[in-house]
C-alpha cells in the first residue's frame, strides 16, 4: 500500500508545482483518453453490427443496378462512415486545445514570476522558482497530452477510412 500512496504523493505535489491550469490540462487529456477508448470499443462492438445489418439489406435488395439502387448504397456506406468517424473530430480539436492550455500556464506562471520581481526583487532566486515551475510544467504537460493524442487520433481516422473502404467493396453493384 506504501508505493500507492507514494505514487499519489507524489501526482500531487506535481499537480500543484504546474498550478491551476495543469487540472484544466489533466482533464482535457482524460477526456481525450476516454474518447479513444470509446472510438476502439465502437469499432469491436457497434461498428460490427451496424456493417452486419447493412450488408443484410443490401443483399436482401432484390435490385441492385440502378441509379436508385446506386443512391441507396452512397447512403448506407456514408451513414457508416459519419458514426465511423463519429467523435473523431471532438478528439483532435481537443488534441489541439492542449498545447493552448500549456501556453496559458506559461503565461499566469510568467506572471507569477514577474509579480515576484516587483514585490522582492529580482535578487530572490528561491521566490521566483516557483513561478518558473508553474510556467513550464503545463507547457511540457500540454505537449505530452498533444503528442500522445495525435498517435491516437491518426490511428483512430486510419482505422475508420480502412473500415469505411472495406465496407465499399463489399456493398456490390450486380452488373
Amino acid at each position: 500500500m506504501t508505493p500507492l500512496i507514494e505514487a499519489f504523493e507524489l501526482v500531487r505535489d506535481f499537480m500543484e508545482r504546474g498550478g491551476p491550469i495543469l487540472t484544466w490540462i489533466f482533464l482535457v487529456i482524460l477526456l481525450i483518453w476516454g474518447l479513444v477508448f470509446e472510438r476502439l470499443v465502437y469499432f469491436k462492438t457497434g461498428h460490427r453490427k451496424q456493417v452486419n445489418e447493412v450488408m443484410g439489406t443490401w443483399e436482401a435488395r432484390s435490385e441492385r443496378t440502378s441509379w436508385f439502387a446506386h443512391k441507396i448504397r452512397e447512403a448506407m456506406i456514408s451513414q457508416v462512415t459519419m458514426d465511423l468517424r463519429g467523435t473523431i473530430p471532438l478528439i483532435k480539436t481537443l488534441v489541439a486545445v492542449c498545447p493552448l492550455l500549456g501556453l496559458l500556464g506559461t503565461v499566469t506562471g510568467m506572471i507569477e514570476v514577474f509579480d515576484v520581481m516587483a514585490i522582492l526583487g529580482s535578487g530572490n532566486v528561491r521566490a521566483m522558482a516557483a513561478g518558473v515551475s508553474k510556467a513550464t510544467i503545463p507547457t511540457m504537460a500540454g505537449m505530452v497530452g498533444a503528442l500522445s493524442g495525435v498517435f491516437a487520433s491518426s490511428y483512430l481516422e486510419n482505422r475508420a477510412n480502412k473500415e469505411a473502404e472495406m465496407l465499399e467493396d463489399h456493398l456490390t453493384m450486380d452488373h
